[in-house]
């Protein structure tokens, strides 16, 4: 009979004697797995700098970045505010709505706060032409602004105060973010509409004077309405995501007032938001530099309306374009180096909407070339069945390449003649290193407002944005975009 592992080892303890087994013995027990800390009251610690943020202790850049944000989320969401979603959208919700509180832009509707900050939240988004933080790609603005200017209507607030909760919204959003990405957004979370709901909560509880203990609540009940998944990229559900992050948030804000109450350790905790929806939690996120060094000064503001990982491509081909002289026809192909990114967001070869052809790295290059440009115009169905960029974009090579930022691009073009034409892109237009001038934010709006206000309304809108810390009631702003106002 074959002896067991148990007979062996006795019979090795009685040839090696008891020392010797206790080794191997030793030897075959797993280490104690160490312990890690537990983490810091991350959910209290945002509370605290959540009620502590005044106007007055947010630093000059700032304070600018929020007003640049708020003009560019402003012009964005008058923009989007005819597209068919919104159409259906407003249509599908007016039955249900409660009171007229609040304004939607470019429209004549109105809404109750929930529903208006949900609407505008998704006009915003629509184009995917609005801000970006670029190191965890949320779209920051769009909950945040859509929540608070649609509550600032119903409950006046000063221009100060609303950009105070504005900026502190954006913080809480953009460090949690910071927190758990990318494994968090790997996963396929939409993370604008994941970490949305903080900044709206945050920003809500700010203008709404909120005690510390149900600020914690707030954002405990924001935790509990994670919303939007990468799936929905290319279809109406994608804008669905910062509009139901901003109504969220608000919500979340709204009960905690009345004493609604959650679990003050929702963010940290085992079974709390960041370890249930993240294998990575790296709480120096938040709290590093926390009222010191600000998320939204490096707020960014799109050129062109679509994902921010083809930025670069659109760039290098508009230079080409224009400084190299290339006619679409001259082009025989357009060969890419890139990060996975590009083709993992937007791979989509045969786009047949304006809507997928936002995640077309193939449309994007192609229409670049033809056009000479990346705004709504080159992302509409229009644009996407053009028969010049639907033959140009078979010519359009991306190739995952080690060593790519997502930030970069290297672009050959080969032409008919044989010649060949190379543009390498560190930065685009619209990041961190190359921002856009306020000259250019304003040309943006104004392109936007275009055929939905007329231009003297735009450019009232536009000056309100521009002074939001002196206008004595931020509501202004939304009641001066209404359509025919």
């Amino acid at each position: 009979m074959g002896m067991n592992r148990r007979s062996l080892l006795g019979a090795a303890g009685l040839a090696l004697g008891a020392p010797a087994l206790n080794a191997v013995q030793a030897a075959e027990t797993p280490a104690p797995a160490v312990k890690a800390p537990p983490p810091p009251p991350v959910t209290k610690i945002l509370a605290e700098f959540i009620r502590g943020s005044t106007y007055d202790s947010l630093p000059e850049n700032v304070r600018r970045e929020g007003v640049r944000s708020f003009l560019n989320w402003v012009g964005v969401a008058i923009g989007g505010s005819h597209h068919e979603t919104l159409d259906i959208a407003v249509s599908a919700l007016q039955p249900f709505s409660g009171p007229p509180q609040a304004s939607l832009f470019g429209r004549t509707e109105r809404f109750d706060i929930m529903n208006a900050a949900f609407l505008n939240g998704v006009s915003s988004h629509i184009f995917d032409f609005d801000d970006t933080h670029l190191k965890t790609i949320i779209h920051p603005a769009g909950p945040v602004a859509s929540a608070i200017l649609a509550y600032a209507e119903m409950k006046p607030v000063s221009g100060k105060d609303f950009l105070d909760a504005l900026v502190v919204g954006i913080e809480v959003e953009c460090r949690i973010g910071n927190m758990v990405y990318p494994n968090h957004y790997d996963a396929g979370w939409h993370i604008t509409g994941t970490c949305g709901p903080f900044g709206a909560a945050a920003a809500a509880s700010k203008l709404m004077g909120l005690t510390e203990e149900q600020t914690i609540y707030a954002l405990g009940l924001a935790a509990s309405q994670p919303v939007g998944l990468r799936e929905s990229f290319g279809s109406m559900n994608k804008s669905f995501n910062p509009g139901r992050a901003a109504a969220n948030g608000l919500f979340a804000a709204i009960l905690a007032a009345k004493g609604f109450t959650s679990s003050e350790k929702m963010i940290e905790v085992r079974r709390g938001w960041a370890q249930t929806i993240s294998t990575k939690q790296d709480w120096s996120q938040i709290t590093d530099g926390l009222g010191s060094r600000y998320e939204s000064a490096l707020n960014t503001y799109k050129p062109f309306a679509c994902g921010i990982v083809m930025h670069p491509a659109i760039d290098a081909a508009i230079q080409i374009r224009d400084e190299d002289h290339v006619k679409p026809e001259d082009i025989k192909s357009v060969d890419l180096k890139v990060h996975p990114l590009v083709l993992e967001l937007t791979g989509k070869t045969t786009p047949k909407t304006g809507l997928e052809g936002k995640f077309s790295i193939y449309h994007a290059v192609a229409v670049a070339f033809v056009e000479g440009a990346g705004g709504e115009k080159q992302f509409s169905d229009r644009a996407v069945n053009d028969p010049r960029v639907v033959a140009l974009r078979s010519k359009v090579n991306p190739v995952v390449t080690p060593g790519v930022d997502p930030a970069q691009v290297d672009m050959i073009v080969t032409l008919n003649d044989g010649r060949t034409i190379h543009r390498h892109i560190d930065h685009a237009i619209g990041s961190v290193e190359k921002p856009m001038t306020d000259a250019q934010l304003e040309a943006k709006f104004k392109d936007l407002a275009d055929g939905i206000l007329p231009a003297t309304q735009a450019n009232r809108v536009l000056a309100l944005c521009r002074s939001l810390p002196d206008l004595k009631d931020a509501g202004e702003v939304a009641r001066a975009g209404v359509q025919g106002a």
